[in-house]
């Protein structure tokens, strides 16, 4: 969905109502961040959790950034905000789990046998 504001393919744009662009440059570097990660989760590399990490400070970067925007008079939707944090915390999440997982391996499930 970011590709499409970013980009305005189809018409999103105009759909999305007051997005805030430098929240969606976020989302969009964050789901590349993903990408990568899930490669790394599954194939239980130890730089996944870092990858995640990365992910997650630039969320609270951003996040950071859009409060101080909304405190400036910039327009946004409340829904924005919600969802940034939710996305935080679930990368938060990920980002744990990964490295509670990946950093040793021999007392996980998803160590090799």
């Amino acid at each position: 969905m970011s590709t499409s504001v970013i980009f305005d393919l189809f018409g999103i744009r105009a759909k999305e109502g007051n997005y805030v662009l430098f929240v969606v440059w976020s989302n969009f570097i964050a789901s590349i961040f993903y990408l990568f990660s899930s490669y790394g989760f599954l194939k239980t590399k130890r730089w996944t959790s870092i990858l995640l990490a990365i992910a997650s400070v630039l969320l609270i970067v951003s996040y950071n950034a859009l409060k101080v925007h909304v405190s400036n008079g910039g327009i946004y939707e409340e829904k924005t905000l919600n969802a940034m944090i939710f996305r935080i915390a679930v990368t938060l999440v990920f980002t744990l789990v990964a490295y509670f997982t990946i950093r040793n391996p021999k007392s996980t499930i998803l160590s090799k046998s």
